[in-house]
């Protein structure tokens, strides 16, 4: 892996980290559990668009292995993971079908998965059916975060291309 490659994706790495942490210490937007902003989402988004889905994958392991490790919550591991993963897995096909457009679809369909990953992860966990009462909820509010986020990813992503971003070697 050449040099520039590793430097780029640590920084990517490093921002994705540092908004995950920062976000973990904001209060609770609404009174129901696991409603976030989801920000760091935006850099697995940029990657995807900036990059590929290898380097986006990598970025968000690492997001989730290092971000459970610092604000010391391994329970929530399991969740971030089970999201996390959805999350990528359906904007990866998405970005795939779409011919990279659409980021703000895609962010949104994102976020959808992210919450469905998360309760699929608290049913397994907790063995209650009682998780499924928020689903509408957590939908809305991931239409709502994920609009939200893909704009930012968006707007980064044209400002970011014209910097000379995106053209990684390997």
């Amino acid at each position: 892996m050449k040099t520039k490659k590793i430097v780029t994706l640590g920084m990517f790495t490093a921002v994705a980290l540092t908004i995950f942490v920062v976000e973990s210490y904001f209060p609770p937007l609404v009174p129901v559990p696991g409603i976030k902003m989801g920000l760091a989402n935006v850099v697995t988004l940029l990657l995807l668009f900036l990059y590929n889905d290898k380097e986006s994958f990598t970025v968000l392991l690492l997001r989730i292995i290092l971000g459970s490790m610092f604000t010391g919550q391994a329970v929530s591991f399991f969740y971030s993971l089970c999201g996390g993963i959805a999350c990528f897995f359906i904007m990866a096909l998405l970005y795939r079908i779409f011919r990279g457009k659409y980021c703000i679809l895609i962010s949104m369909c994102g976020a959808v998965f992210h919450n469905l990953g998360q309760t699929a992860a608290a049913w397994l966990l907790l063995g209650s059916y009682s998780v499924l009462f928020y689903v509408p909820v957590l939908m809305l509010s991931a239409l709502i975060t994920g609009f939200f986020t893909g704009c930012v990813a968006l707007g980064l992503s044209r400002r970011l291309k014209k910097l000379g971003y995106g053209k990684l070697d390997d």
